[in-house]
């Protein structure tokens, strides 16, 4: 799971540049008053998983994009909500308000296209520029940076799928052989509802080890064929960690996600390096 996922209660762009935007509408109120109707600008939004790991039943099943509208006011009240906010679903609400295919779950998102429209939506609502506090990995100074998140792109996964010789089958799941016991698992990526599941459990259990076999759970659909929950479990309590960590490597590979590496400099030591953008509170309520 990312560490971000923690800080805005969910659980990896977007490019402004490579959308298209429709402009805002103002239409007259027939209703009278001299008023008018707004129609809000939309903007569609590149999904890193282009659609190709969503099962045929799913709206965005072979869509490259999805489109949001921008934020507003009522969104704010959204992001502002003391109720949402405590149940760790503002998040999710905003999203629904934006998306305007009504038809999607949001929680059936892969995250990594979760993670897109998160982007796009920080983006309408507040700009490109993302002010925040960072501590240098060097000298644990806390200073203020500044993120581009106009350069958030999305990873580029084929490459992962066929160094690996991996076929996604029509219901977006794909087959991993394991390398020590020579087993067939057949896998799929995590949804923002499985990260909001774990996130849950983690918080209230800081084993890590358990927390590890309940992502393989989430992640391990059939074991050479055998779809059997209690099976699946039993073989990943006797996973040999050689095999454990070839699905680790491999999902970071070939999971569909946005690039939230950037350029790091540290005005206090000099320090430079790539570093993950953080969600922090700054994300969506800026000072």
């Amino acid at each position: 799971m990312n560490r971000n996922a923690d800080r805005t209660g969910q659980q990896e762009g977007f490019m402004p540049q490579d959308t298209d935007t429709i402009p805002p509408v103002a239409t007259e109120n027939t209703g009278g008053g001299g008023l008018f109707n707004w129609s809000a600008p939309t903007e569609f939004v590149k999904l890193p998983s282009k659609g190709q790991f969503y099962a045929p039943s799913h709206p965005l099943h072979q869509e490259d994009t999805v489109e949001i509208k921008y934020m507003t006011a009522k969104e704010e009240d959204i992001l502002t909500s003391k109720s949402l906010l405590t149940k760790g679903v503002a998040i999710d609400r905003l999203l629904e308000s934006l998306i305007l295919n009504k038809a999607i779950d949001i929680s059936t998102l892969l995250v990594g296209d979760k993670n897109a429209i998160i982007m796009a939506a920080r983006v309408t609502g507040y700009g490109d520029n993302y002010a925040t506090s960072v501590t240098c990995p060097q000298c644990q100074t806390s200073i203020e940076h500044d993120f581009d998140l106009s350069d958030i792109p999305c990873r580029d996964h084929h490459e992962g799928l066929q160094n690996h010789n991996i076929t996604i089958s029509e219901a977006g799941t794909f087959n991993l052989l394991l390398p020590f016991t020579k087993v067939t698992v057949e896998c799929r990526f995590l949804t923002g509802k499985d990260e909001m599941k774990m996130l849950k459990k983690a918080r209230t259990n800081r084993n890590e080890e358990a927390n590890l076999t309940d992502t393989l759970r989430a992640l391990i659909m059939s074991v050479n064929g055998n779809p059997d929950a209690i099976d699946i479990a039993s073989f990943i309590n006797m996973m040999p960690a050689r095999d454990s960590r070839y699905i680790r490597e491999v999902l970071s590979e070939i999971t569909p996600n946005v690039d939230m590496q950037q350029a790091f400099e540290c005005t206090a030591c000099g320090y430079a390096s790539q570093l993950e953008v953080p969600l922090t509170t700054d994300f969506f309520w800026p000072k």
